[in-house]
């Protein structure tokens, strides 16, 4: 059995070794022709070689189902077109060299093809072949090279729509990984394919070519040589050289015809499962209808006098006879259907569902409509895609996680310039973007005003408006902030990224966080999760933390404060005030980036006292408290903002998580401190109170 085993490896080794070698074996054998002389019994044999491999291309490309089950058809058209190419060099050298010998003198394929095949007659044989140049230049080489280059142009075209539908169907989970990558290989492949057919068609073209030159260049020579260094007449050497000539012309124009026959059946096939011969059978001969008025027509045409009626008739009564059959048939198959029909179902039980029909929907996702589709296209260097790469970067680097990735599909149903953000399947945001222009937002002190689409912005709903590249530098110059559209998507994604920072963090990604922590200081992480806080409550603990927009980037201090306060009974919410009073000095930082006075809002002395009774007995606040606080409190941040200082409410220590819930659900950007939270080294002074009036 081993010895088997190893004969079989060696035969598979040398197969393939051979396979390796049969091109450049070709080439130098090509070569080779056009340097060497050649034996006339060696031309016989390789012009008999190149006519059956013409034949064999030919056929190949009618039963081929696609065109790339014949994807080295480009690189035959070269190697056959160099074949014919060295085949004439060698055959001119013969028929040059020995054609006064006679006919058979440059072999006998030359000689039939110059005396049987046209009578030996050189000016029908010159006329014969003169047809068969213009039929191969200028009728089948010439459509076969302009279908080509369409397919390549459409081919390129819808490139980007065919990826964008095998992402879609992958984000789906209609399709696997597998799946996707191997219909994205076959796109490329059938872009090289016709690409290579548009140029590969050139070479079959300017063989024709090639051959009216050989053919004049011969007849010019075999005369002189003829006449001037055999002694021979004008008349026999034009007899002889010609009839040769012309033989050699026939002999390698005839398989040009059939290559490029053969290319021009491949580019021009539409992609079925059927080859190009039951294509045309069966839609040309398909339809009894369209029989019969042809024979309608060939029979009175049969009719008329002096036409050949015999014929004409002949072929009236077979498509006749063929119209009578297919309706035979078609009657037949109506009749069995009929039957079928009328018998009773077989019972077929329904599938049982499986986990294959659960389809998970994408952490985050991003649709657009079909005019946005260029900016996220990478074929078209869509520059959206850069952006958002850079903004799930920046994310990971300031909250302190790597948010999920951002499935990208298009949608039909959008408008064309609507995008979605959705998260977790849900939509969380929604707008307009026009690619190729600019969106000018207006900050709040702009100097003049702009002809454009009026709009807001997206991200922080600011007034603005789309305006075109001609006015972008007036809008610049009265103030506004110009930026293009894939800013305006990306920006707006990490302003939904950040708001909903929480509900992306997910046991998974807090696990990833302790593993990498657990790199450095394993020790920690152990003592930590699970002995004194459980995976669900660091979860929760972190959520709470990015609900605020805290970062959880210094994890090791939330740990450490964790080691020494929590306790296996301890509380989410409990455990959040206290990392929070860990982190003050980040989250005073992050407020406040480079102040060394805080201006901050202030809650009044007696509604601060009123907050404190509520929360002693029992943390609800009546109605009426309710909606003073809450009117109180979007006066005081209009106040704030109008003064152009850090929205920041800072409280007693006791208050700052129900004022945090509760005022965060209509005045999300406002930050809520404790004094705990603020480090003894800043100063605070309080710029705005809250129920003063």
């Amino acid at each position: 059995m081993n010895l088997l085993d190893t004969l079989g490896r060696q035969n598979f080794m040398g197969d393939a070794r051979m396979k390796l070698l049969a091109g450049p074996i070709l080439i130098i054998m090509i070569l080779s022709m056009m340097i060497l002389p050649l034996p006339p019994f060696a031309l016989d044999m390789l012009f008999t070689f190149n006519i059956a491999l013409g034949i064999m291309v030919l056929l190949v490309s009618m039963f081929t189902q696609k065109p790339l089950d014949f994807a080295a058809f480009p690189a035959v058209l070269l190697f056959t077109t160099l074949l014919r190419l060295s085949l004439n060099v060698a055959s001119t050298r013969v028929v040059l060299m020995n054609g006064n010998e006679g006919g058979d003198a440059a072999g006998k394929v030359i000689q039939a093809f110059g005396e049987f095949l046209i009578g030996g007659n050189f000016a029908v044989g010159l006329v014969v072949f003169l047809i068969l140049v213009i039929i191969n230049f200028m009728v089948i080489t010439k459509g076969a090279g302009r279908i080509a280059e369409v397919g390549a142009r459409f081919m390129l075209d819808s490139m980007p729509g065919k990826q964008m539908a095998i992402d879609a169907d992958l984000n789906a989970g209609l399709i696997g990984e597998e799946d996707a990558k191997k219909r994205r290989g076959e796109i490329a492949q059938e872009s090289d394919f016709y690409g290579s057919m548009d140029g590969a068609s050139k070479f079959v073209r300017g063989d024709a070519v090639a051959g009216l030159i050989i053919m004049v260049v011969n007849l010019i020579g075999g005369l002189l040589i003829g006449v001037l260094q055999h002694d021979m007449s004008f008349a026999s050497a034009a007899r002889t050289y010609t009839l040769l000539t012309i033989g050699d012309g026939l002999v390698a124009q005839i398989p040009a015809l059939v290559i490029s026959t053969a290319a021009g059946v491949t580019v021009s096939r539409v992609n079925t499962d059927q080859d190009v011969g039951q294509q045309m059978m069966g839609q040309l001969f398909n339809n009894p209808q369209v029989l019969v008025l042809a024979a309608c027509v060939m029979g009175l045409l049969g009719l008329v006098p002096g036409m050949p009626n015999l014929v004409f008739l002949l072929f009236s009564v077979m498509l006749g006879s063929l119209a009578w059959w297919l309706t035979q048939r078609n009657q037949d198959k109506l009749a069995e259907e009929a039957l079928d029909s009328a018998a009773p179902p077989p019972t077929q039980e329904a599938p049982e569902a499986s986990w294959d029909d659960v389809q998970l929907v994408d952490t985050l996702g991003l649709e657009v409509g079909h005019r946005l589709i260029p900016l996220v296209d990478h074929r078209q260097d869509g520059e959206l895609l850069g952006r958002i790469k850079s903004v799930r970067k920046k994310f990971a680097q300031e909250v302190g996680f790597l948010p999920p990735v951002v499935h990208i599909r298009d949608n039909l149903e959008l408008g064309p310039n609507t995008y979605v953000i959705t998260l977790k399947g849900v939509e969380v945001g929604r707008a307009e973007a026009y690619p190729g222009k600019w969106l000018a937002i207006d900050p709040g002190q702009v100097s003049g005003h702009l002809e454009g689409t009026n709009t807001t912005d997206p991200a922080f709903g600011l007034p603005a408006v789309w305006i075109d590249g001609s006015q972008r530098e007036h809008a610049q110059v009265y103030g506004y902030t110009v930026v293009d559209a894939g800013t305006v998507v990306a920006t707006h994604l990490n302003h939904l990224l950040h708001r909903h920072a929480g509900e992306m963090l997910g046991r998974h990604e807090v696990q990833q966080l302790l593993d990498k922590l657990g790199e450095e200081n394993k020790a920690l992480v152990e003592d930590v999760v699970p002995k004194l806080v459980s995976l669900t409550t660091l979860q929760r603990l972190l959520h709470n933390l990015l609900e605020e927009d805290v970062s959880i980037r210094d994890l090791r201090t939330i740990l450490d404060t964790l080691a020494e306060h929590a306790t296996p009974q301890s509380d989410a919410h409990e455990l959040t005030a206290i990392v929070r009073m860990a982190l003050g000095r980040a989250i005073t930082q992050h407020c406040f980036p480079g102040q060394e006075e805080l201006h901050v809002i202030g809650l009044d002395a007696n509604l601060e006292q009123v907050l404190s009774q509520a929360m002693n007995g029992g943390g609800a606040l009546e109605p009426g408290l309710a909606d003073t606080l809450m009117r109180e409190a979007e006066a005081g941040v209009a106040r704030q903002e109008a003064s152009g200082e850090p929205v920041v409410l800072v409280v007693q220590h006791g208050l700052r998580a129900l004022l945090s819930r509760f005022l965060r659900r209509r005045l999300s950007h406002l930050a809520v401190l404790s004094q705990a939270e603020i480090p003894d080294d800043r100063t605070l002074r309080v710029t705005t109170l809250i129920g003063g009036h």
